[in-house]
């Protein structure tokens, strides 16, 4: 698939999960909801893995990044997420998670020796302004308690926390691991720990048989995780994870157009202004210069 359709896609689906996600709250506590999303993506791709002929055999040290990476993208940031999302509105989580640009950055230099171009930083830090813009009266519009420290800090530490797993990925790319392998496992032990904790922290195992519940625990298991985690870490792979993480920028802009359309969230000009600089910022990390052309060799004159 192309790259560029790879970026549509992943904004496209990650803009519209946020629907689905609400979905999932009520009778079903949100550890064990996280668990089964996960359990039953992990379950298509290990399908699909062998209908495919995959190999599914890998070394130890493979299965312990498929741990990590399981337990830091496909668990952990999810509940720190849930927890922070009682607290804070969702604008000021958006424009939280948007800090996984410059986490991915800093995460690129500390484990692998890569740096970011100027652009890169220049574009991320128009984006994650231009959010902020955006959702300034939601954020304006509360008073700090202690409360929403924490939510605060929930936030970054779960962004903290998906970083991490966007690193594995790139591991995952040095050691010749392909992504729908690599994520079959890593959610599948995500969904194994999902339901320890659930066990040890939440109420009995619950399941809600509510076709409201069971479209969108669907749509987040395909749709969110299959098609959603396996487009963006193979754009991680691809462009590298700095310029893939801006993805989160764009996918919240999406789920407000929605919200227009749906629910009558209404735009101030902040808000256009933002999204001017948002699309600014994207085109500043996506579009690469043109390389400069190569000087014409001239031959020296010959003697006559």
């Amino acid at each position: 698939m192309p790259t560029s359709l790879l970026y549509v896609v992943t904004v496209a689906i990650w803009g519209t999960s946020w629907f689905a996600m609400r979905f999932q709250l009520g009778q079903v506590p949100e550890l064990q909801s996280i668990a089964y999303r996960f359990l039953l993506a992990s379950a298509i791709l290990i399908l699909w893995c062998f209908l495919t002929r995959r190999r599914l055999r890998f070394g130890w040290r493979d299965h312990l990044f498929c741990a990590i990476q399981g337990t830091t993208l496909f668990w952990f940031n999810y509940f720190l997420f849930y927890l922070a999302a009682s607290r804070i509105p969702s604008g000021l989580m958006a424009v939280c998670f948007s800090t996984i640009v410059v986490m991915n950055i800093a995460g690129g230099a500390i484990f692998f020796g890569t740096r970011a171009e100027r652009r890169v930083w220049i574009g991320a830090l128009l984006g994650m302004v231009g959010l902020g813009l955006v959702f300034l009266p939601e954020i304006v519009g509360i008073e700090f308690s202690r409360a929403h420290l924490e939510g605060l800090i929930l936030s970054l530490v779960a962004t903290f926390s998906a970083s991490l797993g966007n690193m594995v990925s790139v591991r995952h790319k040095r050691a010749a691991m392909p992504v729908v392998e690599s994520n079959a496992l890593g959610m599948g032990y995500g969904a194994l720990l999902g339901l320890v904790a659930a066990a040890l922290f939440s109420s009995p195992y619950r399941f809600d048989w509510q076709p409201s519940f069971l479209f969108s625990m669907a749509y987040l298991a395909f749709f969110a995780s299959v098609i959603g985690f396996g487009s963006y870490l193979t754009l991680v792979q691809r462009i590298g994870a700095d310029r893939a993480a801006y993805a989160s920028v764009l996918f919240p802009l999406l789920a407000l157009l929605l919200s227009t359309l749906f629910e009558g969230y209404r735009w101030t000009l902040l808000a256009g202004l933002g999204i001017l600089l948002v699309l600014a910022g994207n085109l500043l990390v996506l579009l690469r210069p043109k390389p400069a052309p190569a000087p014409v060799a001239v031959a020296p004159p010959t003697e006559t």
